[in-house]
C-alpha cells in the first residue's frame, strides 16, 4: 500500500469518525432539547384538616377551608385559599361571635430543588385576603369600656352586620409527596391589616382567614393540609 492509499484511508476514517460525532452530538442536542422543551402543569387541590377536625370538638367553632395552586414556571405556584368560619371567643371582659367568608390570592415561590418527577415544596409566598363577615356581641362585664370599645352602651346580643376587611399576609411553609400524589403540609403566616369596615362603637377583634387581630393590627395563622396533585396538561414549545 502506497503512500497515497494511506492518505485516502486516514481521511475517510477521520471524515467518519466526524460525521458519528456530529450525528451523536446532533441526537443528545435534539434528545435534551425535547425534554426541556415538554412543560408540565398540575393542580393541587386540598383542605386544611385542621379546621373540621376542631370543629368536632369545640362546639363554638365551625371552620372550613379548601386550597389549589397550580404551577406557572419552574418555582412559581398561583395559590388561592377559600373559606368559612363560624366562631366564638370569650376574652377577658366580653364573649363575641364572628361568622364569615373569605378568599386569599397570591403567590409561592419554590426554593427546593426536585428530582425528575417530584413536586415536593418548600417555600415563602404572599397573598392579599378578603373576608366579609358579621359579629354578635354576646356578653361583656363593665372593665370591657376602655380596654375594647368606648361611648355609648352597646346591648348585648346586638349583631354588627356586612362588615369586611382586606390584608396582606407573608407566609413560609411546605408540602411533601406521602402517596403517589397525596401531600401533606403545613404553613405558619404574618398578617398585616390593610383596611376593614368596623361595627360602631367596637371593634374587629376576630376576622375569618385573618384570625385574631393584635395590637398594630397584625395577626399569625397556621394551616395543615391534605392536598392530591392532578396533572393538567403538558406543554411542547
Amino acid at each position: 500500500m502506497n503512500k497515497l492509499h494511506i492518505y485516502i484511508l486516514l481521511i475517510s476514517i477521520l471524515t467518519c469518525a466526524t460525521t458519528f460525532a456530529q450525528d451523536k452530538t446532533e441526537l443528545s442536542t435534539e434528545e435534551t432539547d425535547t425534554i426541556a422543551a415538554v412543560k408540565k402543569y398540575n393542580l393541587r387541590v386540598g383542605i386544611d384538616i385542621s379546621k373540621p377536625i376542631l370543629s368536632q370538638i369545640k362546639d363554638d367553632l365551625s371552620e372550613l377551608e379548601i386550597t389549589a395552586d397550580v404551577n406557572i414556571s419552574k418555582n412559581l405556584y398561583a395559590a388561592v385559599e377559600l373559606g368559612y368560619s363560624d366562631k366564638t371567643r370569650d376574652e377577658d371582659y366580653l364573649n363575641f361571635t364572628t361568622d364569615g367568608t373569605y378568599i386569599k390570592l397570591g403567590v409561592n415561590y419554590n426554593a427546593y430543588e426536585n428530582w425528575k418527577g417530584m413536586n415536593n415544596e418548600i417555600y415563602v409566598g404572599m397573598r392579599y385576603g378578603f373576608s366579609m363577615f358579621n359579629q354578635t356581641l354576646n356578653s361583656y362585664t363593665p372593665n370591657a369600656y376602655g380596654t375594647y370599645f368606648e361611648g355609648d352602651l352597646v346591648e348585648v346580643g346586638t349583631e354588627f352586620k356586612d362588615l369586611s376587611a382586606h390584608w396582606v399576609e407573608f407566609l413560609f411553609g411546605m408540602k411533601v409527596e406521602t402517596f403517589r400524589n397525596l401531600y401533606l403540609g403545613g404553613s405558619i403566616s404574618v398578617n398585616k391589616l390593610i383596611s376593614s369596615k368596623e361595627p360602631e362603637n367596637f371593634r374587629n377583634l376576630y376576622i375569618p382567614g385573618f384570625n385574631r387581630v393584635f395590637d398594630n393590627d397584625m395577626g399569625i395563622g397556621f394551616n395543615y393540609t391534605i392536598s392530591y396533585l392532578i396533572p393538567i396538561f403538558k406543554k411542547t414549545k
